[in-house]
Parts: structure tokens; C-alpha cells; sequence
């Protein structure tokens, strides 16, 4: 990631939880004598102090912590870390790589294998005054409040932690120091001073003469000091300097986010059903027109065809009764004669005209169609009152492009790089590897082997939000997870139900976590652009 800025504003508190995480790369820099008094090999402790890991394998202290070994054969550099590392032992021998007496610096090289240890984050260039600092080593007056022998020390033991606050920077003996109230004595050389977000600042390294009525104050080398000396060993630390923000902070700012897009839904909603409220009225007036106006148009139809009709039998009527009648003579009397057409015609006229009459009466509108036609009306604007803020889902198939969002994440050491990833309605990700469904989120939860980390992703398709979260858990919780982990076989992609089994079986390693992580990785993402594809 590169050098970056950092600024402590402040007085943050620091985390506990960031600083447990930091200790456990910090380590007792032990200086072991290899040679009895009368020549015979023995392997006793001479003095300690304390240092930190950088990489897995190399550890910063002080150079005036390892000062004897250096002018002495018989001296030996051991490390003590602050968990135990097994049946292998708790410690092993190092090798001094570099040491620079000007800037009380030195670098050390683990020389056996089987012990690495966790690095802790650097901090980019460290400045404003009164930030929360911690100190974290293996003060001798401690050991010897607690009854522990010099012997003791091979032991592996929590290193002891110490608040106060960061008073400035200023030269001293020749190079950059910070000024700080964190408490340290005679054991913390070499120990890292950390900041609220348990990020080296800098390296402990003594502390102000006081004759019991002043007030007490320490120094560290200053990054400034630390920084450039490892680079000039060709060590290129973890280094992180992004905002420092408490889980709490972060899951605040959530909830605060939560709350306002809830209110801008409901703003959303109550003026689309303001808009559709009115749009209803609109079409029921015009509804109401509608049909009045068909109604009376019906009647005044009917009424008209009522007149014709009358005025038609009327017609008949007098053609009928104007038509001449043929005298009988003889006994029998006369036919009737036939009715003349005009009549025939008139009268059917009428007929009709009545007939017309009743269908358009029956069938004129009534004020029982005011719903289906408000219903009609509205079908045109039913889709402009919809709700068309909202970013397309990303459930189904296709590629992603993840992009780290800083001011929703909590980092301290975690990559950043962008995230892409296949993923399927179905929660299958590259096409083989199922997430479980856990408290409706998509999730999976990895335990790494390679380092002390347990990480819990979890993809939301709608918000297209993913989101990393990592706990910087001690060796004994790492290994129950691990143990955890390593009782179940998740289901693969396709399987049926295989998100909610998934979801059951991972609940056994989220149990053994913390209740909140270290560190938090949210990354928003959007759908990848064509592939090219491969050529034969």
C-alpha cells in the first residue's frame, strides 16, 4: 500500500481489541548467556527487553537492547513471543541483520523455523499532538511485582499495556523521538507505541528523569527514524494510514445511513401515493364526466328515438285508416284488403325505433362502471407513479468489479485491492464456492491457515455492497476456529438447500468470535464490461 498520512486527532480512545491484536506480534528480546561460569555450556538469561514483527520473520527493537550481544561471543539473541508456539517451544534464536546505535534501532532475523509471527501495521507520518497512545511490552518491574524469576521469562506471557497520550515530536540524542504519558520501564525498550487503531508510531525507547514531583514522560523513535531504516534493509512494512474509526463509529454511521435512506423511501412513497391520490381523483372526475355525459347522451337519445317511434305509429295509423274498403255483395262479405306499403313501412319504422329505444336505455352507462373506468384511466399513468430510484438488482448471474469504499471501512493492515468475482442467484461464487444464507445476508466465512485471521464476507445482490469483516484473534481462538472450520465440508454449488446447510455449519466458527472484528473492508460493486476472449 505504501507510505502513507496519518493524523491522530484528539484524544480517540484506543480499542482494546486493536491493541490485543497488535500485541500479539510483540515478542521479549532475551539476551542468553551460552556459557557457564567455569567454561561449561549453560543457557541462562542476562537481560530482556522487548521488541515487535514487522514481517513474519523479522523483528524491530532496540539497538541498545542487544548491545552486549553484540561485543560478547557467549551472548545469544533470543525471542519469546507472547503466545506459546506448541511442543516446539516457546521461543527461538535470532540473528541480529542490522543495527544502527544512532537512531537506537535494530532489526533482527528469527534463525529457526517454525516460529512466525503476526506483523503489526505501521503508521504512515504521525502528526498533531494529544492523540491516544498505548505501550505494549515486557516491563521488568512487573515481573518483578509478580514474583517471576529472570528464568521466568522463557515462559510465553501477555505482554503488559499502557495508555496515555502523545505530547509532540522533538529531537533527542540526535534523532526524531515522539514525546508521550504512556507508562514504560527498564523491558520496554524495543516495544511498539501504538495508536488508537493499534498502528506503530513508534518505538519505545526510554523515558525522562524524574525525581518523584514531576511529571512523567517517555520517548519512542519516531517513524520518521523508524521508516526509512527499514527500507534501507530492504523491509517494506505493512503501512496504513487511512482514517481511524472505531468499529462502533462505523457501525453508527450505518445505522445513521440505514435511517436516512428509510426516510427518503418513505419520502419517496408518500409522494408517489400523493401523486397517485391525485392522479385517482383526476380520473375519477374525469370518469364521473365521462359517464354523465354518456348517460344523458343515452336518454336524450332514447328520447328522440321514443318520438320517432310515436310519430312513426302515428303515420301508420292514419295511412292505415285513409286506405279505401271494397263493398261486399251476396251473403258473404268482403275480404280485408292488404295493407298498403307506406303503411307496412311506417309501422316497422316505428317498431324500430322502439326497440332502439329500450336497448339504449338498458344499456345506457351507469355510475357502477366508475371504478373500471377510474381503473382504465389510470392504467396509462400507473407507471410513472412507480418507484424508479432504485439501482438495477444484481441478483442473478455475472461478473463483478468490487471498489474499496474508505469512508465505510475500518483498516488497519487488510488489503484493498479491488475484488472480482463471478457471482450466481444461487450464492455460488467463480462457480465453486457457495456462500451461506445467515440472518438473510449471503455469507462465508474463511479461516485462514497461513496467518491468525478468520474473515466473514458477505454480498448483498441488491445494494450490490460487499463487505469484508476481520477478527486478529490470539493462537488458542485461532486454533478453535480452525477446529471449527475443519469439522464440516461445506456443500458445493448446485446443491439443493446448500445456503441454508451452509449457513447452519458456519454458525459453529462465529460463535468462537469476538463481537466485533478488527477490521472492516466494504467495497461497492458494479458489473464487469465484456471479456475479451481467449484467442486459439
Amino acid at each position: 500500500m505504501g507510505s502513507l498520512v496519518v493524523a491522530l486527532a484528539g484524544p480517540a480512545h484506543a480499542d482494546p481489541g486493536d491493541v490485543d491484536a497488535a500485541a500479539r506480534g510483540v515478542v521479549r528480546v532475551v539476551l542468553i548467556d551460552t556459557q557457564g561460569p567455569e567454561g561449561e555450556a549453560a543457557v541462562s538469561p542476562v537481560s530482556h527487553g522487548s521488541g515487535f514483527a514487522v514481517t513474519p520473520t523479522l523483528i524491530v527493537t532496540n539497538a541498545h537492547v542487544i548491545r552486549e550481544a553484540l561485543q560478547d561471543d557467549t551472548l545469544r539473541i533470543g525471542v519469546v513471543p507472547s503466545e506459546s508456539v506448541g511442543d516446539t517451544g516457546n521461543g527461538a534464536f535470532a540473528r541480529a541483520v542490522s543495527v544502527s546505535p544512532r537512531n537506537d534501532l535494530a532489526l533482527l532475523e528469527i534463525a529457526e523455523d517454525g516460529l512466525r509471527l503476526p506483523p503489526l501495521t505501521v503508521a504512515g507520518v504521525v502528526s498533531g499532538d494529544m492523540g491516544e497512545v498505548s505501550a505494549v511490552g515486557y516491563p521488568m518491574n512487573v515481573d518483578l511485582a509478580q514474583g517471576l524469576e529472570i528464568a521466568d521469562i522463557f515462559d510465553a506471557q501477555p505482554p503488559v499495556k499502557s495508555r496515555g497520550f502523545l505530547s509532540g515530536q522533538r529531537p533527542s540524542r540526535q534523532f526524531d523521538t515522539l514525546l508521550h504519558t504512556a507508562p514504560i520501564a527498564r523491558g520496554n525498550s524495543g516495544g511498539p507505541l501504538l495508536d488508537s487503531c493499534g498502528r506503530v508510531v513508534g518505538v519505545n525507547s526510554f523515558g525522562a528523569d524524574s525525581d518523584g514531583s514531576d511529571a512523567e514522560f517517555y520517548f519512542a523513535v519516531s517513524l520518521r527514524e523508524l521508516l526509512p531504516f527499514l527500507r534501507a534493509n530492504d523491509v517494506e512494512p505493512i503501512t496504513n494510514a487511512l482514517p481511524c474509526r472505531s468499529i462502533d463509529e462505523l457501525n453508527a454511521a450505518e445505522l445513521s445511513r440505514f435511517e436516512a435512506q428509510r426516510a427518503e423511501a418513505r419520502e419517496r412513497i408518500t409522494a408517489r401515493d400523493a401523486r397517485l391520490r391525485e392522479a385517482r381523483e383526476a380520473a375519477r372526475d374525469q370518469a364521473l364526466l365521462e359517464i354523465s355525459e354518456a348517460r344523458d347522451n343515452a336518454i336524450a337519445l332514447a328520447l328522440v328515438l321514443l318520438l320517432l317511434g310515436v310519430l312513426a305509429a302515428g303515420i301508420a295509423a292514419r295511412l292505415r285508416r285513409s286506405a279505401p274498403i271494397a263493398d261486399g255483395q251476396g251473403e258473404q262479405p268482403a275480404p280485408t284488403p292488404a295493407p298498403e306499403p307506406r303503411v307496412i313501412i311506417a309501422a316497422g319504422l316505428a317498431g324500430a325505433c322502439f326497440i332502439a329505444m329500450v336497448l339504449v336505455w338498458v344499456t345506457r352507462p351507469g355510475f357502477a362502471e366508475l371504478e373500471d373506468r377510474i381503473t382504465a384511466l389510470l392504467g396509462d399513468t400507473q407507471g410513472a407513479g412507480e418507484d424508479d430510484t432504485q439501482p438495477p438488482s444484481l441478483a442473478g448471474d455475472g461478473t463483478l468489479i468490487c471498489t474499496f469504499i474508505p469512508e465505510r471501512s475500518r483498516v488497519t493492515g487488510a488489503r484493498i485491492d479491488d475484488v472480482e468475482f463471478d457471482w450466481a442467484a444461487d450464492g455460488c461464487v467463480n462457480g465453486r464456492t457457495q456462500y451461506g444464507m445467515i440472518g438473510g445476508e449471503w455469507t462465508r466465512v474463511f479461516v485462514a491457515d497461513d496467518q491468525t485471521a478468520v474473515s466473514i464476507n458477505v454480498y448483498d445482490p441488491q445494494s450490490r455492497i460487499f463487505r469484508t469483516d476481520r477478527y486478529l484473534v490470539g493462537r488458542a481462538a485461532m486454533n478453535a476456529a480452525r477446529e471449527a472450520r475443519n469439522a464440516y465440508t461445506p456443500p458445493a454449488c448446485g446443491i439443493t438447500d446448500a445456503a441454508r446447510v451452509l449457513g447452519e455449519q458456519q454458525a459453529a466458527v462465529i460463535a468462537g468470535l469476538p463481537d466485533r472484528p478488527n477490521e472492516r473492508v466494504v467495497y461497492s460493486c458494479e458489473a464487469a464490461g465484456p471479456r475479451p476472449q481467449n484467442q486459439q
